[in-house]
């Protein structure tokens, strides 16, 4: 798999029946390796490992109702009272981020009210703080780490 502009963290990896598989670390089991799952797992560590967020409080690949419609986000972070930090969206390597992907996200924020939004292809993060009073959101350098 391609590297990523990420910091480099152990995986693990299992081969079987021609398929490489990567242990989900959120989910506890091995999933197929796709490119846009080597991003969410990469973005899954660098959320535990660099920005200290618990796992305890993240969601993986779970159903939501966009409009009536079923859509499945990729990264959810909670917080402690269960309200929404961060939904992250994530995009294989070769896939550009447009404004399509930043639409993407909002229509799944519509239903899920959060106050930090990720998207990443692995190469390129893009990271925006909600505010909803003015129904806007600000692009920031890197979200925060966890705070208690």
């Amino acid at each position: 798999m391609q590297k990523l502009n990420f910091p480099a963290y152990k995986f693990r990896l299992k081969s079987s029946e021609n398929k490489v598989s990567i242990f989900g670390r959120i989910r506890k089991k091995f999933f197929i390796l796709t490119p846009e799952e080597w991003v969410r797992q990469h973005t899954i560590h660098y959320l535990i490992e660099t920005k200290k967020y618990p796992e305890s409080l993240i969601n993986v690949e779970k159903l939501i109702k966009v409009n009536d419609l079923n859509k499945r986000y990729d990264i959810i972070i909670f917080n402690p009272d269960g309200s929404i930090k961060l939904i992250v969206e994530c995009k294989s390597a070769d896939v550009k981020i447009t404004q399509d992907t930043f639409d993407q996200i909002a229509r799944y924020n519509l239903s899920l009210d959060a106050e930090y939004l990720m998207i990443t292809n692995g190469m390129q993060h893009y990271y925006c703080q909600m505010s909803y009073t003015l129904q806007q959101y600000t692009f920031l350098r890197d979200i925060p780490r966890y705070q208690k």
